[in-house]
This record gives structure tokens, sequence and C-alpha cells, in this order.
């Protein structure tokens, strides 16, 4: 199936924490915690997440300086930041927001809301993860039901293969490198050599042409691949 989506919470105060990572867990998402900002920054290098849920006000490196410095960032930011945060004055909201926030939820919250809020955002830019049908040209992908349509004969993939479609369907025309999609498709955890992407990508271009039609995957020399 497709990688569960992978949350990263950065706050201080460890019932919070623990009580946001229980119910994330229980909802099927793969879940780092940090407590500090630096450690924020540390853990995204290492393992990016698909969104981030970053309190304001943290030991050190405030949340706001946190979000700015991951937004600035090429490799991060595109990935989301739902802000929490005690202050509930408009300009701190609005502050929050231009810094690059993509949500801002006020403390106490309910947690059914924080866990709406985190699944709206995955809508946006991970929509596989969180079960939404893809679709671009001829091809569909519906991770619900794990299978790919091309046209209306279906297209029979191995689940690495699966995966590696569902990634590139999300982001047509953008170009992912292999690093990138060993991270997407593999999961950092496991050692995977990058040309085991190109051998997986000659799979699924085989299986996606072998009715006929356009080859819908770019080979992009010296960077990566992008559908369409």
């Amino acid at each position: 199936m497709v990688n569960r989506p992978h949350v990263l919470i950065v706050e201080d105060e460890a019932s919070q924490r623990e009580i946001l990572a229980y119910n994330l867990e229980a909802e099927g998402f793969a879940v780092t915690r940090a407590e500090t900002g630096d450690e924020a920054l540390t853990l995204f290098s290492e393992t990016p997440p698909d969104i981030v849920v970053l309190d304001w006000m943290l030991p050190g490196v405030s949340g706001i300086e946190i979000c700015r410095q991951l937004k600035r960032r090429d490799a991060s930011c595109e990935v989301p930041i739902i802000m929490l945060s005690a202050r509930t004055e408009e300009g701190d909201r609005v502050r929050g927001l231009e810094t690059g926030a993509d949500d801002y939820v006020t403390k106490p919250y309910s947690v059914a809301e924080l866990m709406a809020r985190v699944r709206a955002q995955l809508r946006r830019t991970r929509p596989s993860v969180v079960g939404q049908a893809l679709s671009y040209a001829d091809l569909t992908l519906d991770p619900e039901t794990y299978r790919v349509h091309r046209g209306d004969r279906e297209v029979k993939l191995g689940p690495t293969e699966f995966r590696l479609l569902s990634t590139l369907m999300e982001k047509p025309g953008r170009v992912l490198t292999r690093e990138q999609l060993l991270d997407r498709v593999w999961g950092r955890d496991i050692f995977v050599d990058s040309r085991t992407v190109d051998v997986h990508v000659g799979r699924l271009r085989k299986a996606l042409g072998r009715h006929g039609g356009d080859d819908l995957i770019r080979t992009v020399r010296g960077a990566g691949y992008s559908l369409g």
C-alpha cells in the first residue's frame, strides 16, 4: 500500500505531544516527535515529513523562526505547517500565517478538529496518502481499492510500482530526483541503491504501455523523473 503519511510534531509540553502522537498514530499516521526547534530541524533533514504540527512557544528557537526557516528552503517549502499557539489575538494569527504557516490553531483545541485540519492539508499536498483518487491524462489511481486504470483497461502493478506511480501522479510535471523517490517510495529506513529507482521506473513504463498509448513518464537526464 501507499506509505503512511508522516507527521512531525514539534511540541515541548510532553503531555500535549503524547496526546497528539497517540491520536495521529491511531488514525494511521507515522509520527516523529521533537521537543525543541533545533531538534525539529535535525529530524526534518533526516526524515522529511509530509506535514509539520508546530508549537509557537518553544525553548530556544521559536516556532515562528522554525516556520520561517523551513519555508525558505527549497527542500521543505512545500511541506504544510500547522501552527499551534495559545496566542488568540488576530495580529498573532496574521503573523503566523504571514511567516508561512499553512494553518493556525489556537489552544486549547479540539483534537478531532486538528486531525481534520491535518487531513485537509494532506489532501492538498499528498492526496494519495489520505485515500484520495488521482488522475492524469487517461490514468486513474485509487489508493483505497489499490487499482490503476488506463482508459478502460486495468493496469496490474506490484506494490513498489504502485507507490512510485502514486508519488509521480501527486505532482504531474514536477521533476523528482532519485533520492526524493527513494524517500517517498522506499523510505529512509531502508537502504536501496538509487539505480533501483531506474529498474522500477522501467517496470512501471512497461506496465503502463502494455496496451499502447504515449509514454507518460519523462526522464530528465541528470535530474530524475516526472509524469507528463
